[in-house]
């Protein structure tokens, strides 16, 4: 903390001085230094929880550039030897000693990395601003004659801004202080900081353009907000240091600005401070953060006098903002800034950041708030779950087959137990398909050891299945498939079932999936078969990406059997959602769906009670409403429905004539049966009509609770806590918000995970700690019953920023990883069906038995050839362009026109014979060479070029585009002259695996070839020419078979790309 690092300073100070041989001081600085000692050794220190309590949770100036604490990435950048500095940072290992080491850990790695990313913003934009001295600025020491307030005006002024930057403001409109402190409330018992600190900051936004003010003007509730306090007297000036690591060619570099720690002293920055916003409003006092708002700016105003001084005064946004209490405590007692309070009145910038990037705060409040509640976490998790999640005992113990889980089964209420059967739903598509599944054991369906049922008649199972002493005996009970429902489309493979089938038993399951082997598919089942089979229980999905969470949960509203009404979807991502409901899945869009639903149900009880003559119209509301709620509609059901059904069937008993039934069916009206109809009814057709109208009660019984509760907050908290069985959210989402969950009661009984693979330790281990521990010292008493991670630890990591922290510390190792490594049983699928068979070779090796399903062979996509290609996949050797090879504008930035300009020929080729461009991504392995692409592609295809509007299905780094997947994929990995970061085997297995038709590899293979890490992927492009090679005059799509001969075709070479250029611009010229 603070106090040691003062303390270790003295002593360094000490340690200097007693160096001096001047005897007289000697022993004065040695009795000094004595005495320092001890007093470091004997006082009384804060407890790690004291703290952590009290450590502000924005980075400031001193830790943003501390080279110790936020060491620069390029430690370990092309480093084989790791990094030549000691480093005082934690690490994540395998194992933890407890909880609260785990949360300490990832506590501070959590803080240090996100202020490692806020410094690159922060650093970004204070650039492109231009910070210098105000040109007519008085060097007048003399200013004595002046008061506090002139004389810190006087200092901020001296400053002034040359240049802009989208994410940053200068605060201009307070000149006695940018920043006006509102509020400081007393610290709260037993505390020692403030309880609250709140400001007001102005913005003008006069300058701004109108796409710019737009983003402003997005700023809202609880968004976080840097300020800067920027002295142009300060400013140093001069160029970042030379590298002082790496090759001599690396030496002859200077380091980023994001990795220069003497940045501030360059740019003049004195102090940085966070603060998060709590109300915006403009000129006139409207609370713009107010989504009421949005209703008033509809209504019209007629007073043109009014309009001009809205607009007069649209530019200004006056926020109230929430500073950091740790930090503002600190900055008094002079543990801060140098400046003490008189900092706060020296920031002049406000800098954003980007929405995707900005909820540290949430984020490490979460976490902190865990340490110091670290008991509850010890009842939350499943005893079951502890030594395993810490690393200690058995790591099959968790597995739903270990003795300790079917233990934990037959002892604990609420669990199925290991003797009874699990319902599979329609996880098999036919009686056959069930039999494939479990080869190995001795089936019976409905008693029966043989087949019996057609294919055509789908049913659905539970099974049951027992151990003998030498095979599983699987006994199978057959139920009806219900009309009208699309159900489960997917043919599973016996692995993949092996799976659904511990995603339905309690315990962990870790499902390994490697490229196109239908993980998603198997969770949507997994997902789909817990909701039919515990309608009491409710299911969590979360995910890394907001893509793969909308796609999850697009695939389980697309099967049709699970209702809408039990689904709700978290967090801001939800807008991208594409499915058929009329309303959206966020809680407001559910609260109106349901009362939506509620008043048609309300409309069929009213049409019912008509129809059997006991209210008419004119007990309608005077617009046509129904007459009944909820309520009353329970009661006509008790006293009028439910009595007649009764009477049918005891009089059904009576009279064994069929014809009676015609008669006696009390429903005709309603229904609107025709002569016929009434007399072609038979029993069973009652019963389904019985089965409706009992339904549609059921239903609003369930609605009832909203006509009771009258607020939307109100509504939206109970179909939280109560009504939904399946929410979906990301990682992030859930550790912002876990308190709110946790303290409106929220609890759930089955997690699913998938990206798990792509999400940090901490990341995982927060989303299982969104319900309160139940009380009491046994923990077995958490409701959490089944924890489902699914992901592929050889794909990437997850996306750490710095190095360092990547390497060193560890904080790149997902949960799902480390529970791998430590030998925790898990299912990896075995078959893949995305990608024709010679480019799934390309990375089948790293995993175990890899295949491919049956319709790879057969299916007439993967027979056919690539028209225009001889090869369907290839690498193509390229050369420097015009004298170059490998570029970096800016440091790490890399860039390669030669394999640019090859890419963006290579798709305007692949269009101009046929291919449709959606079915082409382009992808690469570094930021700079994306920004690369799609300039060229903008100039190549951009407006009045024959090609004008035509754009790629995706352009994208190959880390952003995992999970993602295309027909075609061109890939330039952009290196000449080192490997650079695809020498990580996991980063090539995901570059390689997005293809499913055709692979194009843009690289200088020499390079490449010479990595031995690569070698089984690069041997097996060695194979085949590193020239492009062409089918002159072949359009898309081609009837030519994979191993057609093309001795008779047309073959062109290109032996560079200039000349891939020129046939383009032939075909071009053709098209005019």
């Amino acid at each position: 903390n603070d106090d040691d690092n003062d303390d270790d300073g003295i002593l360094d100070d000490l340690v200097d001085s007693l160096e001096d041989h001047d005897d007289e001081k000697l022993m004065k600085m040695k009795r000094e230094f004595v005495t320092q000692i001890l007093l470091y050794h004997h006082t009384l220190r804060l407890s790690e929880e004291q703290s952590l309590s009290q450590l502000p949770l924005y980075p400031d100036e001193k830790l943003l550039w501390n080279p110790h604490l936020v060491p620069p990435g390029h430690l370990f950048l092309d480093s084989s030897s790791g990094p030549t500095t000691t480093l005082a940072l934690p690490k994540m290992n395998m194992q933890f000693l407890s909880f609260a080491d785990y949360l300490l850990r990832s506590f501070k790695l959590l803080r240090l990395e996100s202020a490692y990313e806020i410094r690159s913003d922060l650093v970004d934009a204070i650039k492109r601003m231009r910070p210098v001295r105000r040109h007519n600025y008085d060097n007048d020491d003399n200013d004595d004659h002046l008061d506090d307030q002139e004389l810190w005006s006087k200092k901020r002024t001296n400053t002034e801004f040359h240049g802009w930057s989208r994410m940053a403001l200068e605060l201009t409109d307070n000149i006695s202080s940018p920043v006006k402190l509102l509020k400081v409330s007393p610290p709260k018992l037993g505390e020692s900081i403030p309880s609250q600190v709140i400001a007001e900051i102005t913005l003008d936004l006069k300058r701004c353009g109108d796409n710019i003010r737009k983003e402003w003007d997005e700023i809202g509730e609880f968004d976080n907000l840097f300020l800067l306090a920027v002295d142009a007297t300060k400013i140093e000036g001069g160029p970042a240091p030379l590298l002082q690591e790496g090759n001599e060619r690396d030496k002859e570099r200077r380091l980023p600005d994001e990795e220069d720690v003497s940045f501030p002293h360059r740019f003049g920055i004195v102090a940085v401070r966070g603060c998060m916003v709590l109300e915006v409003r403009d000129a006139e006092g409207t609370v713009l953060s107010d989504p009421s708002r949005f209703y008033e700016e509809n209504q019209a105003h007629d007073d043109d006098h009014a309009k001009k001084n809205k607009k007069k005064n649209s530019f200004k946004r006056f926020l109230k903002v929430a500073l950091d209490p740790a930090q503002y405590a600190a900055d008094v007692t002079g543990n801060g800034s140098s400046l003490g309070i008189q900092v706060y009145q020296m920031l002049n910038v406000v800098v954003r950041r980007k929405g995707k990037e900005n909820n540290f705060k949430a984020v490490l409040e979460t976490v902190r708030g865990l340490m110091q509640g670290s008991a509850s976490v010890n009842r939350s998790i499943p005893s079951w779950l502890q030594p395993v999640f810490l690393g200690f005992g058995d790591p099959s113990s968790a597995s739903f087959s270990s003795r300790n889980m079917i233990s934990f089964a037959r002892n604990t209420i609420g669990v199925t137990s290991p003797d009874a059967a699990l319902d599979y739903g329609d996880t098999f598509l036919d009686e056959n398909h069930l039999r494939e599944s479990f080869l190995s054991s001795n089936i019976l369906v409905d008693g029966q050891i043989e087949s019996t049922s057609s294919i055509n008649n789908r049913q659905k199972y539970r099974i049951k299945v027992t151990k003998d002493d030498s095979k599983s005996i699987v006994a199978a009970e057959s139920y009806s498939f219900p009309a009208g429902v699309n159900g489960n489309p997917v043919r599973f493979t016996p692995v993949q079932v092996k799976a659904i089938r511990s995603g339905l038993s309690p315990g962990l399951t870790l499902i390994v999936g490697p490229p196109g082997t239908g993980k998603t598919d198997v969770a949507v089942q997994i997902i789909a078969n817990l909701y039919h089979s515990f309608p009491s229980q409710r299911t969590v999905l979360v995910t890394h990406s907001n893509a793969a969470l909308n796609d999850l949960f697009a695939k389980v509203m697309a099967r049709g059997d699970v209702d809408e009404r039990y689904m709700l979807r978290l967090g801001s991502g939800e807008r991208d959602l594409q499915t058929e409901s009329e309303f959206d899945f966020t809680k407001i869009g559910r609260v109106n769906y349901i009362l939506s639903r509620r008043a048609k149900l309300l409309e069929e009880v009213q049409l019912i009670s008509e129809s059997l003559g006991i209210s008419g119209a004119a007990e309608r509301g005077l617009d046509g409403s129904p007459s009944y709620t909820c309520e009353t509609a329970e009661y006509f059901y008790l006293h009028h429905v439910q009595k007649r059904i009764q009477i049918f069937h005891s009089s059904v008993k009576e009279k064994t004539d069929d014809s009676t039934i015609s008669t006696l069916f009390p429903f005709k009206k309603y229904f609107g049966l025709t002569g016929s109809q009434v007399q072609s009814m038979t029993l069973a057709d009652a019963k389904e009509k019985f089965v409706l109208i009992r339904q549609h009660f059921n239903e609003l019984a369930e609605y009832r609770p909203f006509e009771l509760l009258r607020s939307q907050r109100q509504r939206t908290d109970y179909l939280l806590t109560k009504q939904a069985r399946i929410v979906a959210m990301t990682c992030t989402h859930a550790a912002i918000a876990r308190s709110q969950l946790v303290e409106l009661g929220f609890q759930y009984d089955n997690i699913l995970m998938e990206e798990a693979g792509q999400m940090l330790d901490i990341e995982t281990f927060v989303p299982l700690l969104l319900q309160r521990g139940e009380a009491g010292a046994n923990s077995s008493a958490s409701r959490l019953k089944r924890i489902c991670l699914i992901g592929d630890h050889n794909q990437l990591p997850p996306v750490v920023k710095n190095i360092t922290f990547s390497k060193y510390s560890n904080l790149d190792q997902s949960l799902f990883t480390r529970l791998i490594r430590l030998g925790v049983p898990s299912i990896e699928l075995n078959k893949q069906g995305r990608a024709r068979a010679e480019i799934a070779n390309l990375y089948n090796w790293r995993y175990k038995n890899l295949g491919n399903l049956d319709f790879i062979g057969s299916k007439p996509e993967f027979l056919k050839a690539n028209a225009g290609f001889l090869h369907n996949y290839q690498v193509i050797n390229v050369e420097d362009y015009e004298g170059r090879g490998e570029s970096t504008p800016t440091a790490y930035f890399y860039q390669n026109v030669g394999e640019a300009e090859y890419a963006v020929a290579l798709f305007q080729y692949m269009v101009l014979i046929g291919y449709p461009p959606e079915n082409i991504s382009i992808l690469t392995t570094y930021n700079g060479q994306k920004e690369l692409l799609n300039d060229i592609i903008t100039q190549r295809c951009g407006a009045n070029t024959p090609m004008g509007g035509v754009r790629p299905g995706a352009i994208s780094t190959v880390d952003h585009y995992q999970g993602q997947q295309n027909d075609f994929i061109i890939l330039s990995l952009v290196r000449t002259n080192h490997i650079g970061h695809i020498r990580d085997i996991r980063r090539l297995v995901v570059a390689v695996s997005r293809a499913r038709l055709g692979l194009y590899v843009l690289c200088r293979q020499q390079v490449f070839n010479g990595c031995h890490t690569l070698r089984k992927v690069m041997d097996q492009f060695a194979k085949r020419p590193n020239k492009l090679e062409l089918l002159i005059g072949e359009q898309y799509p081609t009837d030519r078979a994979l191993d057609a001969d093309t001795s008779e075709k047309k073959t062109y070479v290109v032996n560079e790309v200039s000349e891939l250029g020129s046939i383009v611009h032939s075909m071009q010229q053709q098209m005019c």
